[in-house]
């Protein structure tokens, strides 16, 4: 097709719906590659003749490949455009969840794994770079909050997907399907989106260039406060991944409600991104994003002082849970726009570069949380109510403490 030379500001290069349809469905292939195959673990183990304690690197090794490759995709994205590096990407995912599908050791299937989370880390950073090329301010916000809600949702409902597909076949189905779907998407990509970047604003591919970009990047108030924010934000909702499973099973004594009280915490997030959608070009980011902080920092207190009395119960902390959820929704949504407000000639650098901090500190931040774990639901409140502090601490910074101000 033949490719325009220019997307305007604040104008979809194809319908708006099927824009923003399309850069969920893009999201959400990496993002279902995370831990899809979790349920599946034990399965896997016993037909490759993996020890147990291997297990978890087929989600790490795909994690820390997906983590790193973000600082490669954005440079290449500004220096070739989006549709090369998103297609190639995307390709490569589809033949290594391929490989995955018919690995017969484990050392091939975390080989695959690795590559496979290299690969889609472009739907990540550049996906976020496109959404720039063509919204700026409240608009891109209203854009990104329902892209960052796929991302963030789906590895949290990815073994719920994983589990109902092993009712259908194997665990190595589950990597077919991950292709397949992948491989759809590809094609609508292919088909659909035109090329977003104007090749007069390409950045030539140089080692100085790129430090630069970075050095721009971590120089800007705005792109490293609220990059910084949702770090935080992010090692909360790792924290909650790596500590749900536990405290239903071992606090609660309940560990068939886990699949209820992951789906409904995951809705509530999306409620909230969907409402963002709907108020941000009414309200601004900083009231928004401001608002959820604070009223986040009140409910994870609220849930310690009750945790504290002895008066949690399953379903409170389902509902208290729920609602800090969707205050992360929001904030992180709102505070990854703006992070990225000021980087527009530099877009894919930008968010590569926040990408992989933000991607790597909350993974770090998540496993401090997890490994924290007690017995008891407080490390998990602790960590929501820090990371609403030095999230609202960061915005105050940021905008030399003039918070709420309309965006």
């Amino acid at each position: 097709m033949e490719q325009p030379h220019h997307i305007s500001a604040n104008r979809a290069p194809i319908a708006f719906v099927e824009f923003v349809v399309l850069i969920a469905a893009m999201m959400a292939t990496g993002a279902i590659g995370i831990d899809t195959m979790l349920p599946a673990l034990p399965t896997i183990g016993h037909d490759l003749g993996a020890a147990q304690r291997d297990l978890p690197l087929i989600i790490v090794m795909f994690s820390a490949g997906f983590g790193v490759a973000q600082l490669v995709h954005g440079p290449l994205s500004d220096r070739f455009g989006r549709r090369p590096v998103l297609l190639g990407s995307l390709g490569l995912y589809v033949v290594m969840n391929l490989l995955c599908a018919v690995a017969g050791s484990l050392e091939l299937l975390l080989i695959a794994r690795v590559c496979g989370g290299l690969a889609i880390a472009a739907t990540r950073v550049v996906t976020v770079a496109l959404i720039r090329d063509c919204f700026v301010g409240r608009a891109m916000a209203r854009v990104s909050s329902l892209a960052v809600m796929t991302f963030m949702i789906f590895p949290i409902i990815a073994p719920s997907i994983g589990q109902l597909i092993l009712t259908m076949g194997s665990w190595r189905l589950i990597f077919h399907v991950i292709a397949g779907t992948s491989l759809i998407v590809a094609i609508w990509f292919a088909l659909r989106m035109p090329e977003t970047l104007a090749p007069e604003h390409r950045v030539p591919l140089e080692w100085k260039r790129l430090v630069a970009n970075w050095r721009l990047t971590l120089s800007d108030r705005q792109s490293v406060g609220y990059a910084g924010a949702v770090i935080g934000l992010q090692g909360a909702l790792f924290g909650y991944i790596t500590s749900i499973q536990p405290i239903v099973a071992e606090v609660f004594g309940e560990p068939d409600r886990l699949g209820i009280v992951f789906a409904g915490c995951a809705v509530v997030m999306a409620c909230g991104n969907l409402l963002n959608s709907r108020i941000v070009m009414w309200l601004g980011m900083r009231r928004i994003s401001h608002g959820a902080m604070l009223l986040l920092i009140v409910v994870a207190s609220t849930s310690l002082a009750i945790e504290a009395l002895g008066w949690e119960t399953l379903w409170l902390f389902v509902v208290l849970q729920s609602i800090t959820m969707a205050c992360f929704g929001l904030a992180a949504s709102n505070c990854s726009a703006m992070a990225m407000a000021n980087m527009g000639d530099i877009a894919g650098t930008a968010s590569s570069l926040q990408g992989f901090v933000v991607t790597t500190g909350g993974a770090i931040i998540g496993g401090l949380i997890g490994r924290a774990f007690d017995g008891t639901t407080t490390p998990l409140h602790l960590g929501f109510l820090t990371a609403g502090i030095v999230a609202l601490a960061l915005a105050a910074i940021v905008e030399r403490g003039r918070l709420f101000q309309p965006s």
